[in-house]
């Protein structure tokens, strides 16, 4: 089960709701539903839960580039939401090269058989595709408003949302949109 809310902060506190990302399929469409509920330059926090196995927090500030933290990677890129989040710059891999695919096809347009790129024999899902066990992402998203890396890292996927939005002050905010 799965719990997203949009944590905005405006001239009178923060504001909360609730939103469904079925329609979201990027970081880049996930930052723009965040930027339309917020306001001005102020920034909004977008929470995600995966109830007891992973968290993601994605922050936004006006025109910035989203910051984002994963609490458990592994455990998010098997999930829908969380392909949304880790990209690979957040992974450390090198992004996929769209032009990588002309060299598995002949010029025929037939398959050539071995990818040129790797080694006959040799998988394809090896480390290039592996994703780290356990947090990535920035956890100093949040220490501005009180809330340091330290505290982030030791936050669990049972309550992070919840001990987050208490934090900020807007605990009460949050329940209310759960």
């Amino acid at each position: 089960m799965y719990f997203t809310a949009l944590l905005a902060r405006t001239e009178n506190g923060w504001e909360a709701s609730d939103r469904e990302l079925d329609d979201v399929e990027t970081l880049d469409e996930l930052a723009e539903l965040a930027r339309e509920a917020g306001s001005d330059e102020e920034p909004v926090l977008v929470c995600i839960e995966q109830e007891g196995a992973w968290f993601g927090i994605v922050r936004v500030d006006g025109e910035d580039d989203p910051r984002v933290f994963v609490s458990d990677a592994a455990r998010a890129v098997r999930s829908a939401y969380g392909e949304i989040l880790l990209s690979d710059e957040l992974l450390g891999r090198e992004p996929e090269d769209p032009y990588a695919l002309d060299h598995l096809v002949d010029l025929d347009g037939t398959e050539d058989g071995t990818d040129a790129l790797t080694e006959p024999g040799k998988d394809t899902d090896d480390a290039a595709e592996a994703v780290p066990q356990g947090p990535v992402g920035d956890p100093g998203l949040m220490a501005d408003f009180g809330v340091d890396s330290a505290a982030v890292l030791s936050l669990t996927p049972d309550n992070a949302l919840a001990e987050i939005a208490d934090a900020l002050g807007c605990g009460d905010v949050l329940e209310a949109v759960r």
